[in-house]
């Protein structure tokens, strides 16, 4: 029995902590305060717990292929396709084991915590019906949804059973794409006017991607279109982040086919206006640029800044006419867990950061984006401006 003024010693994994008790009362207090410390540290220490659902999508490699961690664990993995389970499971290394047939058995015997999804877009409100019930947080590969419709079903799913909802992007980690942000709001450049997003590559078969992704990266229905899903979605949601959640007041898209020999079903070019009260958005997905690129120019009404990949960042300030003093830097990459969206997922779900509505991951975001691809399509198939209600 603990007597007054006896000193209390209490170990934990992480430190020891020394509290002189001078009652009963304060001792048990303090034991219960402890208790709830060490239970908080232990669940911080262990790994979270994840589940990979689908192999299809090659942006699979990010998870497969990064190097261990006290961050996440990888616990189970769903893929139909045993052939192309094989050959990943030999270049990752994984055993084949840890691959099921089914969510449904991945989650029975792999008791995840989360699922980060890796198949068609399309199918990633099947994963959301299966987890979201059972407690289960999801992060999918841009976009969210091949439709308002889909996605409208995902955030309903999401918010009754408290679970995160999270997008991934490859842009969310680029230092440069938060350091222009952070420039505008200390009025480097003075107030914002327009954004121009561009992103893309040489197309789907001329970058040489596997099959079974090419499959359904080419199809109308599991892809939800071409270009203007795969990389218009990454400007959809800057501008929105830019914003702050502001939704345009319009949307206008053009898309055009120059590889129809290789794209035969879907778009491979487009273009897509966003307008705004005070600024616009020009938005340039496209499998026809000469080399990969994902960057962006903000401009404001004294200045630019230009974001030329993940690392390179100029500025440039007007002087005169056409003149301008430049300055420019190379960006180290973001502190974790802002540099990693498994991390990042990990420190999300374990209290460790919290998420803001509007920011590049959220829902919130994310049904904006799927928003505005929707009318973007609708307007390059009818030839007209879309007005967002």
């Amino acid at each position: 029995m603990l007597r007054s003024k006896q000193l209390v010693n209490i170990f934990t994994s992480k430190e020891i902590f020394i509290f002189n008790a001078t009652s009963m009362k304060e001792s048990l207090t303090i034991l219960l305060l402890i208790t709830l410390m060490s239970l908080n540290l232990s669940s911080q220490s262990n790994p979270l717990r994840i589940g990979v659902v689908g192999l299809t999508h090659t942006h699979v490699h990010w998870i497969l292929g990064r190097p261990k961690d006290d961050k996440v664990q990888i616990v189970g993995i769903v893929e139909t396709n045993k052939d192309l389970a094989k050959r990943y499971s030999e270049q990752h290394g994984f055993p084949l084991n840890l691959v099921y047939s089914s969510i449904d058995e991945m989650i029975k015997k792999a008791n995840p915590e989360a699922v980060t999804a890796f198949g068609t877009i399309y199918e990633h409100l099947h994963i959301v019906e299966k987890c979201a019930p059972l407690g289960i947080h999801v992060m999918v590969e841009k976009p969210l949804a091949v439709s308002t419709k889909h996605a409208k079903k995902m955030e309903a799913l999401a918010r009754k059973h408290a679970i995160y909802l999270l997008t991934n992007y490859e842009t969310t980690w680029y230092p440069t794409l938060h350091r222009s942000k952070e420039l505008l709001t200390k009025d480097s450049i003075g107030k914002l006017s327009q954004l121009v997003i561009r992103d893309g590559h040489k197309g789907p078969l001329k970058i040489g991607i596997n099959k079974e992704f090419l499959d359904w990266l080419t199809d109308p229905v599991q892809n939800g279109g071409g270009a203007i899903m795969d990389f218009g979605c990454y400007g959809a949601n800057i501008s929105t982040w830019f914003m702050n959640g502001q939704k345009p007041k319009s949307v206008t898209a053009l898309t055009q086919q120059f590889q129809k020999e290789n794209n035969p079903k879907v778009d491979d070019e487009a273009t897509i206006i966003l307008t705004y009260n005070d600024a616009k958005t020009t938005i340039q997905p496209s499998w026809n640029w000469p080399i990969g690129r994902k960057d962006m120019e903000v401009y404001g009404s004294k200045g630019v800044i230009y974001a030329d990949n993940k690392n390179d960042l100029r500025m440039r300030i007007a002087v005169g006419y056409d003149g301008y003093k430049e300055t420019s830097k190379k960006l180290e990459d973001l502190p974790s867990p802002n540099n990693d969206p498994f991390t990042f997922f990990a420190a999300i779900i374990r209290k460790e950061i919290v998420i803001q509505p509007h920011d590049l991951s959220s829902l919130e975001n994310n049904m904006i984006v799927v928003q505005i691809l929707e009318a973007a399509k609708l307007s390059a198939k009818k030839g007209k401006t879309i007005y967002l209600k």
